[in-house]
């Protein structure tokens, strides 16, 4: 069979394998894996968002109707309760910071806005995730139901995310926008 390039595989080219296993070297923490790797990891979440998969049977039956192809991403197929353990004690602080230099490659092709406005411009926006109460019992929303909440900052001058963060889903936009710092005359 003869390769051929996946949008997937075109899609992570932003994520070189070289910077993302640095970055896993630093973030590293507990036991080395026996089969799986943090990449393995990271492209099959990856995978499971693009394609949006709904749980880890789910996933774990798309890699191995995948398999062929994932040998050419450097992934490799993986069992149920690998991945949930891999996921279990994963460092956010890895993703955090491959989120960081995604967020600095893109700003350096971003465009412009095509609108006259001297100060930079940047507007705030919520999301509410829903939670299951009694699976995370620390997601305390309403009586019965659990939530957290991510803030994206958006600047508009190249219509990228400059920050984001996530709390529980009682706190407000408004708290966040004044926690925040943002440049002078924004």
């Amino acid at each position: 069979m003869a390769h051929c390039n996946t949008v997937l595989s075109q899609i992570l080219k932003w994520a070189p394998r070289h910077e993302f296993e640095s970055l896993a070297k630093r973030h590293h923490s507990g036991r080395s894996f026996r089969v799986a790797s943090r990449w393995a990891q990271f492209v099959g979440l990856f995978m499971a968002q693009v394609t949006g998969r709904d749980s880890l049977r789910d996933l774990v039956d798309n890699l191995d109707a995948q398999a062929h192809r994932l040998y050419h991403l450097g992934g490799v197929g993986l069992s149920r309760s690998s991945l949930a353990r891999i996921n279990q004690d994963k460092p956010y602080t890895l993703y955090e910071a491959l989120f960081g230099k995604g967020l600095r490659r893109c700003q350096g092709v971003a465009p412009g806005h095509k609108f006259r406005f001297k100060n930079p411009l940047y507007s705030l926006d919520a999301s509410t995730i829903k939670l299951c109460l009694s699976a995370f019992p620390w997601a305390d929303f309403r009586t019965t139901k659990g939530a957290v909440k991510l803030h994206v900052g958006l600047n508009h001058r190249g219509c990228l995310p400059e920050f984001a963060a996530i709390t529980d889903g009682k706190t407000s936009d408004l708290a966040i926008g004044r926690a925040l710092r943002f440049p002078k005359e924004a």
